[in-house]
C-alpha cells in the first residue's frame, strides 16, 4: 500500500469558518464545485481537493484503501490555512465516501452537519468496479467519457448546460488512467454499512431523484443508518448535485435543510415589512408566482438580511439607495416604510435620499423624497392609530 497525495486549492477569506470539498471520480473540485464556490464565496474559508491523478494532485504512485485516502485528505487540509481546525465537510460519491471515513476514523476533526451527496456506505457492486478499472487500464479513462456524462446528469442538462458538461468531461479525459482505476479498485471494497450506527455526528444525506449510481434509497439509507442523519432529495438533480443545483447545494451548506431556511427568511420578512404586507403577498401567490416568493424569502430574506455582516438599519439605507438608483418607485415605499420598523428616523432617511442625489441623480432623489413622503405619512398615521388602539385596550378596564 502507498498512502496517496492530496493537494488542493483555497477560495474565499482565511479567517472565515473553514469548508472542505471533496469531488467525485472523474471530476475536479474546481470543475465540480466552482458553481457553489461562488455562492457561498462570502461564508466560508474553502478547500477544494482533487483525487490521486486529478486536477492538481499527484498520480497515485501505489495501491490504496479508503482509509488511506481519507488521511492523506486530513493531511492535506492541515498543510492548507486551515491547519488544525475543525472544518465543515462536504463531497460527492467518492468524495462523500471520504467524509464517512473522515466519520469514523477522525471525527473530532469535522464540525457538525457535513454534507454528503449523492453517495452511500456501499456504492454499486464490486464487480462493476473491477471491470470499469480493466477497461480503463486498456482503453484510458477518456473511453468512459459519453457513459458518464448519461449517468452524471438528469436527463436535458447536457444539453442545456453544454459549457459545464464539456468542462467535467475535459476533467476526466484529463484524469491519470492508473489512478481512476486504483480509485474504482477503493471504491469496489468500500462498504461501511456496518459501521454507520458508530457516527455520531448529525449529518445531511443529499440525492438526486435521476442519480442511477447512488440511488435516493441508498442515500436514504445512509441517513437512516447513522444516530443524526437527515436526506434531502433534490428533483431533476442527477449524480453531480453541485452543478445540476449549486443554488440548492449552497442553501444546505449555507444554512441546513431548506425548510429552515425558508421559516427563518419569512419571520425576517414579516418582522421588516410588517405582518399586513407578508400576509397580503402570501395571500396573492399562485402556482405561476410560487416559486419566485420561496426565492425572495430563502435568498433575500435569510440569504441576505440575516447575515451578521450589517446591522438591519444599515441594509435598509442601502436598499433604500439602490431601488433610487434603479427607478423601483413601487419597492421604494415599502422600504422606506421598512426603514422606520428598522429604526430609522424620518431625519435619517431624508438623509440617505441626499446622498443619492448626489450619486444617483437629482431628478430620482426629487422623485424618491416625494415618494418617501407620501410613505412616512402613511407610516406614522398607521402607526398612531395602532398607538391609539393599544392605549384604549390598555385603559378600558
Amino acid at each position: 500500500m502507498s498512502t496517496p497525495r492530496i493537494s488542493g486549492r483555497m477560495y474565499g477569506n482565511p479567517d472565515l469558518p473553514p469548508l472542505v470539498l471533496g469531488p467525485s471520480l472523474g471530476t475536479t473540485a474546481d470543475s465540480l464545485w466552482r458553481p457553489v464556490i461562488d455562492l457561498v464565496w462570502g461564508e466560508f474559508s474553502i478547500f477544494a481537493f482533487d483525487l490521486p491523478g486529478h486536477g492538481l494532485s499527484d498520480p497515485a504512485a501505489g495501491s490504496f484503501t479508503m482509509a488511506e485516502l481519507a488521511d492523506s485528505v486530513l493531511d492535506a487540509v492541515r498543510s492548507s490555512p486551515i491547519g488544525e481546525r475543525r472544518f465543515r465537510y462536504a463531497g460527492v460519491s467518492i468524495g462523500g465516501a471520504i467524509g464517512l471515513q473522515l466519520l469514523l476514523d477522525h471525527p473530532d476533526r469535522l464540525r457538525p452537519m457535513p454534507v454528503l451527496l449523492c453517495t452511500g456506505a456501499k456504492i454499486g457492486e464490486p464487480e462493476d468496479w473491477q471491470q470499469r478499472a480493466d477497461e480503463v487500464r486498456r482503453s484510458g479513462s477518456a473511453s468512459w467519457l459519453d457513459r458518464s456524462l448519461q449517468r452524471w446528469f438528469a436527463p436535458g442538462f447536457a444539453s442545456s448546460r453544454p459549457g459545464r458538461a464539456t468542462a467535467l468531461g475535459r476533467a476526466l479525459s484529463d484524469a491519470d488512467d492508473e489512478s481512476y482505476a486504483k480509485l474504482c479498485e477503493v471504491l469496489a471494497v468500500f462498504d461501511v454499512r456496518d459501521r454507520l450506527a458508530e457516527i455520531e455526528l448529525p449529518l445531511i444525506a443529499v440525492s438526486g431523484d435521476h442519480d442511477v449510481a447512488a440511488p435516493p434509497a441508498v442515500v436514504e439509507q445512509l441517513a437512516t443508518g447513522v444516530r443524526q442523519g437527515v436526506h434531502i432529495r433534490l428533483d431533476d438533480v442527477g449524480h453531480l448535485a453541485p452543478v445540476e443545483a449549486p443554488d440548492l447545494v449552497a442553501r444546505i451548506l449555507a444554512g441546513g435543510p431548506p425548510a429552515d431556511r425558508f421559516e427563518r427568511g419569512l419571520a425576517t420578512r414579516r418582522a421588516v415589512l410588517g405582518d399586513d404586507h407578508v400576509d397580503r403577498a402570501e395571500h396573492g401567490v399562485t402556482t405561476f408566482t410560487a416559486d419566485f416568493q420561496k426565492l425572495i424569502t430563502d435568498y433575500a430574506w435569510d440569504g441576505i438580511w440575516n447575515r451578521p455582516g450589517l446591522d438591519r438599519r444599515a441594509r435598509s439605507m442601502i436598499t433604500i439607495t439602490a431601488l433610487v438608483a434603479l427607478g423601483h418607485h413601487d419597492e421604494l415605499a415599502m422600504h422606506v416604510k421598512a426603514a422606520r420598523r428598522n429604526g430609522l428616523s424620518a431625519d435619517e432617511i431624508s438623509e440617505v435620499l441626499l446622498q443619492s442625489a448626489i450619486y444617483c441623480g437629482v431628478p430620482a432623489a426629487n422623485t424618491a423624497y416625494k415618494i418617501a413622503g407620501r410613505a412616512l405619512a402613511e407610516f406614522d398615521l398607521i402607526a398612531g392609530a395602532q398607538e391609539r388602539d393599544q392605549e384604549e385596550q390598555t385603559s378600558t378596564p
